[in-house]
């Protein structure tokens, strides 16, 4: 595989030229095929053999391992969710708040990284901490500041607002430094470059298989630190979170999957596993060095006034200002170009993936 076969695979490609992968990505065929092939197959053929509840455990296992292996995890540290925001809840409902307990998170957090610490503030009584950013920068000497007496630090691998990388090792190594755990949303990390999740030494991270990775909605994974899993005690039970589900005297079990409650479909994880796959098969590195050249063909059609992402490569993301970012997006999507607007700050969005052309880069170009 590679990305002109990749982009080959991916029927939606036929129909528009898309530049959204930030918001979600179109699948290709492959994937799609991975998880209707298993569905007739779980469906038709395992009830009446080696049965659901077995086919079901071992699915749920196996893109464990892949997902762990994909991100430099180990699987036992890896738990199956829905989504990056589910990701988040999951663990931040999981930690024994006290009043007084402070959250720091930076301005430029996704609405997934914002509302379950405002409910938390509501609920439990935290505080929440916000740290001031510039151009999708932190300064470290602020991230000290505001992780001085905090409980967690949570915080984007790459910001969806500029695109920009956020120097996570680092600022892992000041929260730990002063007593707080890390929590990373890293949804639009895994995919558009490499991920070793040692590297960052974050706590936790969490993330979602349907933007770089290619991946269907549904498909989402949080990662749980071996050296930070007894910290957490989750307040949704079922019989896959417990070594013992009939034993009255439960125990949840070691690992991340304590937080996998009961019955879900294992479709989204076997799509997520293919597409991963699939991505390694390319290769990660290879996927980087396509999406660089691409965006540095569209940072040069975008002057330095309406530029708002770095000009240097970092991200697939390129955000760029636009008299009327609402109207703009919806005169491109009337000539096949997808991009999106963003909220904060006001402007477009594009994403470039490996899938991408010049050609792509040029229509979005010539649109604007």
């Amino acid at each position: 595989m590679d990305p002109e076969q990749l982009r080959a695979d991916i029927p939606a490609l036929e129909r528009a030229t898309y530049l959204n992968t930030g918001a979600s990505s179109p699948s290709p065929r492959r994937v799609v095929e991975a998880m209707t092939d298993f569905a007739a197959y779980f469906e038709y053929e395992v009830p009446a053999g080696e049965g659901v509840y077995e086919v079901g455990w071992e699915t749920y296992e196996a893109a464990r391992e892949t997902i762990a292996d994909f991100l430099g995890a180990d699987a036992d540290e890896i738990a199956l969710t829905r989504s990056t925001a589910d990701g988040v809840n999951l663990l931040a409902c999981a930690i024994d708040w006290q009043p007084g307990d402070v959250v720091v998170r930076t301005d430029l957090e996704h609405p997934a990284g914002i509302l379950p610490w405002d409910r938390l503030a509501d609920l439990d009584r935290i505080e929440v901490r916000v740290l001031e950013t510039e151009d999708g920068r932190v300064d470290l000497d602020a991230v000290a500041a505001a992780a001085e007496d905090a409980r967690l630090f949570a915080v984007s691998s790459l910001t969806w607002t500029h695109g920009t990388r956020l120097p996570i090792g680092e600022i892992a190594d000041i929260a730990h430094d002063a007593g707080a755990r890390v929590l990373v949303d890293a949804v639009q990390s895994p995919g558009q470059y490499p991920v070793d999740l040692d590297d960052w030494g974050a706590d936790f991270v969490v993330g979602a298989g349907h933007k770089w990775l290619l991946g269907p909605f549904g498909s989402g994974f949080a990662y749980v630190d071996s050296d930070a899993i007894d910290e957490l005690v989750p307040r949704r039970i079922g019989y896959r979170s417990v070594e013992e589900p009939t034993d009255p005297e439960y125990a949840f079990k070691d690992g991340a999957s304590r937080f996998e409650v009961g019955t879900a479909s294992p479709l989204p994880h076997v799509g997520l596993s293919e597409a991963m796959d699939l991505l390694e098969e390319i290769g990660v590195k290879t996927v980087e060095a396509r999406i660089e050249r691409l965006t540095d063909r569209l940072k040069d059609g975008i002057d330095d006034e309406r530029l708002l992402s770095p000009r240097e490569y970092e991200s697939g993301l390129v955000t760029f200002r636009v008299d009327d970012p609402e109207a703009t997006v919806e005169r491109l999507r009337e000539r096949g170009v997808i991009v999106r607007s963003l909220p904060y700050p006001k402007a477009v969005r594009a994403s470039v993936h490996a899938f991408n052309t010049a050609d792509d880069i040029d229509a979005l170009l010539e649109g604007l």
